[in-house]
């Protein structure tokens, strides 16, 4: 198995594979250990937005499917950062993962599991990784074919500790944890060997978005990358 998942965890190759590759979505998850979850309001602020996250040194973003500017938003980061790896969030049904597909993003995340999009999105070879806080949830996307999930929503649910609770009878899954982390706590979730990186949106949040505040959020992202660069280094 590749570097992209947690130590310990023995996730089968095929599995890795529908999922976005050993060296794919998931190993690049791996490497980056943070995906930025992002709400844009206004398509005018995308390229300056994937301007930031790129000289900020986390060239990722989970571009959610919140507002009406999203897929143009999507649309017009692909194109003004060919390099960024965007991903489409809070998708809920099949038209949307098609949707978000045709404007450059390469992975999809939704906030629970709904079965139908799941499938339709592994029969179209693209990533998804849908969200699952109970042993149920967990087992049902395990019986889909899937082994690294969105954890969410992570602090509200009991942060790191219900994560390790509910994840230790599955020690073939991985989870990306989403939902109330700050750069303070993200060192914890980070040194797990169950997470393979963390969703949040504190680098970039909507406010400092439509206020086209870049500089800061170019400063958030290099401060949250250090954060990555530091826990790495400890043993």
């Amino acid at each position: 198995m590749g570097s992209d998942l947690p130590h310990h965890v023995t996730t089968p190759p095929h599995a890795v594979e529908r999922q976005g590759g050993t060296h794919g979505i998931l190993g690049r998850f791996r490497r980056l250990g943070v995906v930025p979850v992002v709400v844009i309001d206004d398509p005018a602020d995308a390229e300056p937005l994937a301007a930031a996250l790129v000289a900020g040194g986390l060239p990722c973003a989970e571009v959610t499917l919140r507002t009406p500017a999203a897929l143009e938003a999507l649309r017009r980061m692909a194109a003004a950062e060919p390099d960024l790896l965007l991903g489409a969030g809070t998708v809920l049904t099949p038209q949307q993962a098609t949707e978000a597909r045709a404007a450059g993003a390469r992975f999809v995340v939704a906030p629970g599991f709904n079965r139908r999009m799941v499938d339709h999105c592994l029969a179209d070879g693209l990533s998804v990784f849908p969200g699952a806080c109970t042993p149920t949830e967990i087992e049902a996307a395990l019986e889909a074919g899937l082994r690294v999930l969105k954890f969410f929503p992570a602090e509200p649910m009991g942060g790191l500790p219900f994560l390790e609770a509910i994840a230790s009878p599955y020690g073939d899954v991985g989870f990306i944890p989403t939902g109330g982390l700050t750069r303070a706590t993200l060192p914890e979730y980070l040194r797990s060997p169950r997470v393979v990186a963390c969703g949040g949106s504190w680098m970039v949040p909507r406010t400092w978005v439509s206020e086209r505040q870049f500089d800061r959020i170019r400063d958030e992202v290099a401060r949250t990358v250090a954060v990555v660069g530091e826990c790495r280094k400890a043993p």
